[in-house]
């Protein structure tokens, strides 16, 4: 696994421009009606990058924000199994529920803050076990979102693809 595979896994979930006004992640102050919608391109959302021209960004630019903020974030020596997991779940839910989420497989305190002990508990157990673990708790949380009516088929479509690169990864 390296980042281009990474990349063009997490891209065929994250293609396309969207501005839904549904969606929290389109507006620029995170909540449906509070500032501009912006929408969501390649998943950058605005939420998160409401200084960018999202509906210009090229698939360049958004793998170079991947490259950057999410996937350097864990560390190289993580399962790569595991490394994409969280990749993906680091672009779909938030860097700090994915810690989180990851922190619950690996049964450490879910404090969002990734460090030496998630690790060192990351790395004793079975890669095998992470996965399902992980992907499991991503499940949980998304049927935990209220917006689970509107966006819940997708996300659970999502979990399968991940499940099914999982065993392919393992």
């Amino acid at each position: 696994m390296d980042f281009d595979k990474a990349f063009d896994r997490l891209i065929d979930h994250e293609k396309g421009y969207t501005d839904n006004p549904a969606d929290p992640g389109n507006w620029t102050g995170g909540r449906v009606g509070a500032g501009l919608c912006k929408g969501t391109k390649y998943g950058i959302a605005a939420n998160t990058y409401g200084h960018l021209d999202i509906k210009n960004l090229t698939i360049d630019q958004a793998k170079d924000i991947y490259l950057e903020d999410f996937w350097n974030i864990l560390g190289a020596d993580t399962h790569p199994a595991v490394k994409f997991q969280f990749f993906d779940a680091a672009v779909n839910h938030g860097h700090g529920n994915a810690v989180r989420i990851l922190q619950r497989a690996a049964r450490v305190a879910d404090d969002g803050i990734w460090g030496k002990v998630s690790q060192a508990a990351l790395d004793a157990m079975d890669h095998n076990d992470a996965l399902m673990r992980f992907v499991s708790f991503r499940l949980k949380f998304w049927a935990s979102l209220q917006k689970f009516t509107d966006f819940g088929r997708g996300w659970t479509n999502r979990g399968a693809d991940n499940l099914l690169f999982a065993a392919e990864d393992n």
